[in-house]
């Protein structure tokens, strides 16, 4: 008797203990390319706290900064083979792959990272482009403007940026290129040492880069191309089975954590903008100021960089136009 009792005791503890074992604590892996003290990792770390706290510890996330799951390039398809079951990286290290959200890295005119990430998001939103079907999209933001800045030489107007080495990766490097510039393709890191040794004259960058990469140390003028101001994508994404394994409480969840952080991260890059400005100031640097007929003129140089997109995803099959004009639309 005492036997069967202590079996029926047990067989209820079990049946009590069900429903809480079927929602038991979902592991994940976040891959990060930037370093544990840059804004935007301290932002996704504090993303997967957000999510564990919110859903109760359904879903606890355990995050790996400074590339050392995968690095930049890998970042995409590590998410989609399991490598990790979140990444933060940008679409352009993964150059021709994404064509719809490519329109977003133009040199549209951004004035704000704000306004970066509303259109990347917006973007997506609109026309769900299938080159993100194999993961599940979290979020996107953009850094601040891309603007022109130089060593020894203030550039004012495109004949001053005529034969000018500028060192500019991409979509930055093409509107080099149309504007007159001679672009050099290197990595951010190696920057400085570009710039300091006189290998180039001058970069394309974020204005945050002053700072958080001591451009503005090297950089004594700037120019406020802001009309040709260009963004880069990053992305949040999250591994197909790993999401469709989280219930559906829990995806709501993230979902709404999702949107405040893709703000947050506009916030964190407008906020290191003017601290990135603010430091090329106290270095000494001079900010040049385009004429509103000279912007003109850089805004006409610059279409040809557009067109090319165009052209460009049309060949894939999409409608080029209608994605640029969409994007463009964003901005206003």
């Amino acid at each position: 008797m005492r036997k069967f009792l202590a079996t029926f005791i047990a067989l209820a503890v079990l049946c009590a203990a069900l429903p809480t074992l079927a929602q038991a604590e979902v592991k994940l892996t976040y891959s990060n390319f930037f370093p544990p003290a840059n804004h935007q990792s301290q932002l996704a770390e504090q993303w997967c706290k957000e999510v564990e706290k919110r859903t109760g510890g359904k879903v606890v996330v355990e995050y790996y900064p400074g590339g050392t799951l995968t690095k930049a390039k890998q970042c995409y398809d590590g998410v989609v083979e399991g490598m990790s079951d979140v990444g933060m990286s940008c679409l352009a290290y993964s150059r021709g792959r994404f064509p719809v959200m490519a329109a977003v890295d133009l040199p549209l005119g951004y004035k704000s990272a704000a306004q970066a990430t509303t259109a990347a998001n917006a973007v997506y939103e609109k026309f769900q482009p299938k080159e993100l079907s194999d993961t599940e999209v979290m979020y996107f933001n953009g850094h601040g403007p891309g603007l022109l800045f130089t060593v020894d030489k203030s550039i004012a107007t495109l004949d001053d940026l005529k034969g000018e080495k500028i060192r500019a990766t991409g979509n930055s490097a093409k509107l080099v290129k149309a504007l007159g510039g001679t672009p050099v393709a290197k990595p951010m890191p190696e920057n400085y040492q570009l710039l300091q040794k006189g290998v180039v004259d001058g970069s394309m960058h974020p204005i945050e880069s002053n700072k958080s990469f001591k451009l503005g140390e090297v950089c004594k003028f700037g120019t406020d191309s802001f009309d040709v101001a260009y963004t880069t994508v990053f992305f949040v994404v999250m591994n197909k089975d790993k999401w469709d394994s989280i219930d559906p409480e829990s995806q709501k969840i993230i979902s709404e954590i999702n949107k405040e952080w893709a703000a947050k991260h506009a916030a964190a890059w407008d906020a290191a903008d003017a601290a990135g400005r603010q430091f090329f100031l106290d270095q000494g640097g001079q900010i040049v100021q385009l004429t509103a007929e000279e912007s003109a003129k850089w805004v006409t140089a610059a279409q040809p960089v557009l067109n090319d997109y165009v052209d460009e995803a049309n060949k894939k099959g999409l409608d080029g136009k209608a994605i640029l004009e969409f994007t463009q639309s964003t901005l206003k």
